[in-house]
């Protein structure tokens, strides 16, 4: 029966050490965090596009948002199960969100990765990260199956 409790808790143990070694191999320790983080949503703040719809969410509730990010960018990086939040629905309803913001986005996060990563690895994993995570809102967000359907495309 002991060995049916053990085998769960050391799996998601070997996956957060194994996720550790991966992030080190690249150069990236949990410091990295922090300053990603704090430096990407500086930039954001400050952004003439995004900037406006981010302070329009998140007025007074900056603090908050940079700690939820910086579990977020741990829990992928690292597995450690630090972030529990739903994405998607932290993004519906945001005032002039679209689609074509998240590509803004991405080239904001690639020009913070291009000055603060330690690796050309640690910017390759990272970009590839967070290009599927604003692949999965976009389409979670804004996909209308119907938009593919052919009965309904005028000829």
């Amino acid at each position: 029966m002991d060995e049916d409790i053990e085998t769960p808790r050391s799996h998601f143990e070997e996956l957060r050490a194994r996720a550790r070694r991966d992030m080190a191999a690249i150069g990236i320790t949990d410091p990295f965090i922090p300053l990603l983080v704090d430096t990407f949503y500086g930039r954001v703040r400050a952004h003439p596009q995004l900037g406006p719809v981010f302070e329009a969410r998140l007025a007074g509730r900056w603090p908050e948002h940079m700690e939820k990010m910086k579990r977020f960018w741990s829990a992928v990086a690292f597995k450690d199960g630090g972030y529990g939040g739903k994405p998607v629905m932290a993004h519906q309803g945001v005032a002039n969100l679209d689609a074509p913001l998240f590509q803004v986005w991405l080239g904001l996060f690639s020009a913070t990765l291009d000055d603060i990563a330690p690796t050309s690895e640690a910017k390759a994993w990272f970009m590839a990260t967070a290009e599927r995570i604003a692949r999965s809102l976009v389409l979670s967000l804004f996909y209308n199956p119907a938009d593919d359907d052919p009965a309904l495309r005028s000829a």
